[in-house]
């Protein structure tokens, strides 16, 4: 491939016009060739923003498909609406265009299917942009485990827990898509940030994989108290029914005897947190505190609430085992977004890209992610009644090798 890229973004939404920006910004052999959205000012304003970085112009579209095959681009960044990024996917790799998905649910498991066996019938490079993988703690916690200083890890857990109130009532006047998935649907619907970087330090799909689901919902007020409460603000919404539950608990078991437990907090007060947490056999670390507790080393510390609260960030006495490229992460890199985990993302596809190797997250870790959406739904519907997860990979999950996204140097040698 040549040294630039010809990227096209397709979705300027709030998450879509960041990436293009952070593209612009971070990324000095990626070229910006086309912007796509369905509404006409917001690809005015993302064409503006690369002509000013880079003084030449990008192509503005409204039809993706259009997009995809007059620029035919290198490869492509989808950033729009949750129910369309398989669709937009599938297309690009069709179209023998790479694919940088961003994260989301599926709707149905035969999505989930039509993604993996898209790929496999093109071999097209695809990777899903779940940029909490490649996150400072989660990192750290992965090289931990692997250097086995937590020992045999036995359950895992994390959250989505963002009070997503305001973004969800304004959905319609913002053009935002969440506000019709509250409305409709009650499941566990934004899975992967939590779910993603477990997967990848269980070895899902390389070595392991998901078996089954429970998910149980409980009832939905959080939005209906919220609108009431700002009845001048959302009048179009009063009296609306929200068929999303206001907390989401998911268990997954694996075929290693591991259990993840995962929980979709978004419509009541509270604070952000992924709460991510991997407990072994010799140690646990704990995201949410920062806080790393070796059996044999922390347990003198460990009698009372208020020596826990003590050791609260001392992940930092760990740094060792950070990957190197957060031991070395530059102040551009850290105000790329989301802490640098945006930028160690979209350099981790375009690299791969470039040097042909394997995406860290792949079609096969997308499809059992995201299907968790889908599946939760079914097992809510079945009062909470376990539900099978396919096997997307159809067997080669046994024998396919462990791939971290922090050893990227490694593999690329």
């Amino acid at each position: 491939m040549e040294s630039k890229i010809n990227v096209a973004v397709v979705g300027l939404g709030n998450r879509g016009f960041g990436l293009l920006k952070n593209v612009l910004i971070s990324l000095d052999d990626v070229r910006v060739a086309a912007v796509c959205d369905l509404y006409k000012d917001r690809t005015a304003r993302a064409a503006e923003t690369v002509y000013k970085a880079t003084g030449r112009a990008a192509e503005e579209f409204s039809d993706c498909d259009l997009m995809l095959e007059k620029v035919a681009p290198d490869a492509v960044i989808i950033a729009c609406s949750w129910e369309n990024h398989i669709k937009i996917a599938c297309s690009a790799m069709e179209k023998g265009i790479a694919a940088a998905m961003e994260v989301g649910g599926c709707y149905s498991v035969d999505e989930a299917w039509r993604l993996v066996r898209t790929y496999e019938k093109t071999r097209v490079p695809f990777m899903m942009l779940e940029n909490c993988c490649f996150d400072k703690n989660e990192t750290l916690a992965t090289n931990l485990a692997r250097a086995g200083k937590l020992g045999r890890i036995v359950h895992c857990s994390g959250a989505y827990a963002h009070d997503l109130r305001e973004e969800i009532a304004g959905g319609e006047r913002n053009r935002h898509y969440r506000l019709k998935n509250y409305l409709l649907r009650n499941c566990e619907n934004y899975p992967t940030h939590e779910l993603g970087p477990i997967a990848k330090l269980l070895d899902i799909n390389r070595g392991n994989r998901f078996m089954k689901l429970c998910s149980v919902a409980s009832l939905s007020a959080g939005m209906e108290s919220y609108i009431a409460d700002n009845a001048d603000r959302y009048p179009e919404l009063a009296g609306k029914k929200f068929a999303q539950g206001d907390i989401v608990d998911t268990i997954i078991t694996c075929a290693g005897g591991e259990t993840v437990h995962i929980k979709l907090d978004t419509t009541l007060p509270r604070f952000y947190d992924r709460a991510f947490t991997v407990r072994g056999t010799k140690g646990l670390f704990d995201g949410s505190a920062e806080m790393v507790f070796i059996d044999g080393i922390d347990e003198d510390m460990f009698d009372t609430a208020a020596a826990y609260r003590k050791m609260a960030g001392n992940a930092g006495k760990y740094s060792d085992y950070l990957p190197d490229e957060w031991k070395n992460i530059t102040p551009a890199q850290l105000a790329a977004g989301h802490g640098g985990m945006d930028y160690f993302t979209l350099r981790e596809f375009f690299d791969c890209l470039k040097n042909d190797a394997p995406m860290p997250v792949d079609v096969y870790d997308a499809a059992a992610w995201m299907s968790v959406s889908a599946l939760s739904e079914q097992s809510i519907g079945f009062g909470g009644a376990p539900v099978d997860i396919p096997d997307f990979t159809c067997g080669a999950w046994l024998t396919r090798p462990r791939l971290d996204v922090s050893l990227v140097k490694e593999r690329r040698k």
